[in-house]
């Protein structure tokens, strides 16, 4: 096991397209995955039925948060009773909510982890999170009639990056990177609280003096939002730890649950607030006018507007000159939105920092002449087509000043 890679949580991995047999429940009810010599190297070859609490997951691009289920799988020798015939193992799965809604083609995963529990995640066929988890666990053939497996997870291509770590916490794996020297720092400089996203924004970038926007954007910009990631876990791991060492009473049940869905929240508005604000920060730098949320067609808020509202709403302006970034840290469906934005600017751009979006969203993109925006060192999780297309930070704040003149 080597920290900081993926082998600090999983034994090892397997990874297979569902046949029809396996999806379709109509068509077949032995519920079993056939089990390959690879799989059980690091599975074990239980010499009887073994039945190992399970994880189930199902993926896709249209919900914002996965559909997950406790049950198990059973790892049995399908052949126990055939002494002259050699070992086969197989898998059998109960029917949860994961497996009715799984179809032919979707893509299974089934990872050993660390304490010793399964992880049993189905991704819809062509979507983003399909691709994201065959980039997490470096996979690239799409066709694995059967299971391909990896149980050596200490290569580069697994460490535990500032794109990975989101994956792993979609699917349950909580990553905690931490910056205990800085812990102090903060409590003082904060008062003991979370403090805005804007002063946090601004506190992370003081960390790193060495960054500087104007000779690299794309790094200042993922090296900010690793650095406002690590400290925001560090201060947030000490902030509930102290709110729950006092603990809740029973008749406070309101008051926990109400505590519990703060945390969420915080966690999932962060994110994106943070990747505007070291935006905002880039431009100035490279002396690129803007408007934050300026008001265009039926009161929608572009989060940048450029040059400004007032360029926007100038009908002698001339159009080709305006530019609008939407910034979203991740896409899922919620990308369309940005098409009704600004009705004068034709071609769009849309800043994201999700790694591994599908095919079929990027085609869909480009035919609704969405141009998509990604930090040069999150473009390896694209295919090569994709890569073509992509614009990263530089791309887009040239793009910006030249249009500015």
């Amino acid at each position: 096991m080597k920290r900081g890679y993926l082998s600090e949580y999983f034994e090892g991995v397997a990874i297979k397209r569902l046949s029809a047999v396996e999806a379709d429940e109509t068509r077949s009810h032995q519920h079993e995955y056939n089990a390959t010599k690879a799989m059980l190297a690091f599975m074990g070859r239980p010499a009887e039925a073994s039945r190992l609490d399970a994880r189930f997951i199902y993926l896709n691009d249209e919900d914002d948060e996965p559909i997950v289920e406790d049950a198990f799988l059973t790892l049995y020798d399908s052949r126990e009773n055939q002494p002259h015939r050699s070992s086969e193992y197989r898998f059998y799965f109960p029917t949860t909510q994961v497996s009715q809604l799984a179809g032919e083609n979707d893509l299974l995963l089934i990872a050993k982890r660390r304490d010793g529990g399964l992880l049993v995640i189905i991704a819809e066929n062509g979507s983003s999170a399909a691709s994201q988890i065959e980039w997490l666990f470096g996979f690239s053939d799409d066709a694995y009639p059967k299971f391909s497996v990896r149980a050596e997870l200490e290569n580069e291509q697994d460490r535990i990056g500032f794109a990975a770590t989101f994956i792993l916490e979609n699917i349950g794996i909580v990553v905690e990177p931490r910056a205990d020297t800085y812990l102090d720092v903060m409590l003082s400089r904060f008062n003991g609280n979370f403090p805005k996203t804007a002063d946090f924004s601004a506190f992370a970038r003081e960390t790193l003096d060495d960054v500087d926007p104007r000779e690299d954007p794309d790094a200042a910009l993922i090296a900010w939002m690793e650095r406002e990631e690590i400290l925001f876990r560090t201060l947030e791991r000490y902030l509930i730890g102290e709110r729950l060492s006092h603990g809740f009473s029973a008749d406070h049940v309101d008051e926990f649950v109400s505590f519990s869905l703060s945390v969420q929240n915080r966690r999932k508005s962060r994110v994106g607030l943070a990747l505007e604000n070291h935006m905002e920060v880039v431009f100035n730098s490279l002396g690129i006018r803007y408007k934050r949320a300026g008001i265009t067609e039926n009161k929608s808020k572009p989060d940048f507007l450029l040059p400004g509202q007032q360029e926007y709403h100038d009908p002698d302006f001339d159009p080709l000159r305006l530019s609008m970034l939407a910034v979203k840290s991740t896409c899922k469906d919620r990308w369309r939105q940005v098409l009704a934005e600004a009705n004068r600017i034709e071609e769009k751009h849309l800043l994201t920092l999700e790694t591994a979006i599908s095919v079929n969203q990027t085609d869909e993109m480009q035919a609704k002449r969405l141009q998509l925006v990604v930090p040069r060192g999150l473009h390896e999780t694209y295919g090569e087509a994709q890569r073509a297309w992509l614009f990263d930070v530089r791309a887009f704040t040239g793009l910006a000043s030249v249009r500015q003149g």
